[in-house]
């Protein structure tokens, strides 16, 4: 196995560009793909450039960059039954939940802060807590503000679509090239189970009437947006027994108005977070469901498997929050931006995605060769990962799981589980791996950088096969590598015949 040095110093002040280049090789680089399998050869250049570096766009991109998300548009004009907008919560990762709202002025100094300290740092979203169009006056001061200090940002805005058709013409002039919708239907009476009211034209309006109007904005919306070559994301909450099914219609109504990505995301329902859906015990679809419904998709639209449903103050690469490291009061009064360490950065990671495209090229090439492929089943294969497209994290850190689907064809990503940390204090807790272990759902095998005896002693009485013989190597190189000791291959003549 190669030696590698930690990735954390690139977030200190690297001391020079060789030692930033050995920091990337532990926590570098991903798999070539936009928000599904496409990567540069499958697009045109100028659409490449546009999502290469959005952690959100391109799947690749997430393992190397961070979006940050600010907090400067409170007031919105529906109510969604899966939404409760929460302020000052550090303690739960969903949307609609920041721990400060900010003035224009505040955010783009907290951006400026961010931007010095975090050198992934690409994308600067607005994402609410309510919605960035209808509170629009504070969304285009905010970029307007930003824009000043730091032209090399990408701009990104998140709307449920109700006041898109008005604000399209300013988003242009801004040169925000990504446009996220949040689209849970196309019919009106299943969007009627969703939405209780929209407030439009100076007037709440509910039932079915309301869920016509939003259906007709959004797709109004997203039209106008392609038209102008805006790249769009659709959003859609999975909702089990209500839009579930029909997410396949949506899928499709989308893709033919120019849709760029289709991002399905599992309901959240708990009942401690006060939400309609969570309070009347609609349950959110397990794993497999989820898996199932993205798979009956393939085809369609592009999808999205990589989001984490992130809050409307996130910071960081995807899969952590850094959030709570730059609240207001724990700014410098006096800031100034320096471009340097963020330009370093990203010079290094175009030569570590090189390196990490050419391991999963020759992964997916040994695949090819496996003995009887036919009779080889896919297996779904979790990895407990820090970034950087390696397995690079303790077994008892881990957050989530990355989850890859391989087979003779190739490794592809297929999501993430969420689940809570198992080490508290450097002791596992057993209540904590059984979330775990009921979080690995279909899983058949967990690569990790390394696991104690008990943990593994767990996860193998409950069928899981464990290895940390892959540690800190690319993930999917080591997939593939995994699967062909596991299922064998074919013997050299007939695998160069």
């Amino acid at each position: 196995m190669s030696q590698v040095i930690s990735l954390d110093s690139i977030l200190t002040q690297p001391a020079s560009t060789a030692e930033m280049r050995a920091d990337l090789s532990k926590g570098g680089c991903s798999s070539s793909s936009c928000g599904s399998s496409e990567g540069p050869a499958d697009m045109p250049p100028e659409v490449w450039e546009k999502i290469k570096d959005h952690p959100c766009y391109s799947e690749e991109a997430h393992h190397y960059f961070a979006r940050m998300h600010v907090a400067v548009a409170p007031a919105c004009n529906i109510q969604c039954n899966y939404c409760n907008r929460k302020y000052d919560c550090a303690n739960e990762s969903r949307p609609g939940v920041v721990s400060e709202r900010l003035t224009p002025e505040q955010a783009a100094r907290k951006v400026i802060a961010v931007a010095n300290e975090v050198p992934q740092l690409s994308v600067l979203g607005i994402a609410g807590p309510g919605d960035s169009l209808f509170d629009w006056r504070k969304t285009f001061k905010t970029f307007e503000l930003v824009e000043q200090h730091l032209p090399d940002i990408k701009f990104c805005i998140s709307t449920n679509g109700l006041a898109l058709p008005d604000h399209v013409e300013e988003i242009a002039k801004h040169n925000i090239d990504h446009v996220t919708i949040t689209i849970n239907m196309v019919d009106p009476e299943i969007g009627a189970q969703i939405y209780p009211w929209i407030y439009f034209e100076g007037k709440r309006i509910t039932g079915v009437e309301a869920s016509r109007i939003l259906h007709e904005r959004q797709m109004l919306g997203l039209e106008m947006l392609t038209e102008r070559g805006i790249l769009v994301k659709i959003n859609s909450v999975m909702i089990p027994g209500i839009n579930d099914d029909h997410l396949k219609v949506v899928n499709a109504e989308v893709k033919k108005r120019g849709a760029f990505l289709h991002n399905v995301m599992p309901l959240i329902s708990a009942a401690e977070h006060g939400t309609h859906f969570g309070l009347v015990g609609q349950r959110g679809p397990t794993p497999m469901e989820l898996k199932a419904l993205q798979d009956d998709l393939a085809g369609g639209a592009n999808l999205m498997r990589h989001c984490r449903q992130c809050r409307a103050d996130a910071v960081g690469l995807l899969g952590e929050d850094r959030g709570q490291e730059f609240t207001l009061d724990k700014l410098p009064e006096d800031i100034s931006y320096d471009p340097e360490k963020r330009k370093l950065y990203r010079d290094l990671v175009e030569a570590e995605r090189a390196d990490h495209r050419k391991a999963t090229a020759a992964a997916t090439e040994a695949l090819a060769h496996v003995a009887e492929p036919e009779a080889a089943k896919p297996l779904l294969v979790a990895v407990t990962t820090k970034g950087g497209g390696r397995i690079n994290q303790h077994f008892g850190h881990a957050r989530e799981f990355q989850v890859f689907e391989v087979d003779a064809t190739g490794v592809r990503f297929v999501g993430h589980r969420r689940a809570d940390n198992y080490c508290v204090g450097g002791y596992g807790e057993d209540d904590k791996l059984d979330v775990i272990i009921a979080a690995l759902e279909g899983v058949s095998t967990v690569l990790t950088a390394k696991i104690g005896d008990c943990p593994r002693e767990a996860l193998e009485k409950a069928g899981l096969t464990v290895s940390d013989a892959y540690a800190y190597e690319y993930i999917e190189s080591s997939i593939g590598a995994y699967y062909t000791a596991s299922v064998g291959t074919v013997d050299a003549g007939r695998a160069s015949a």
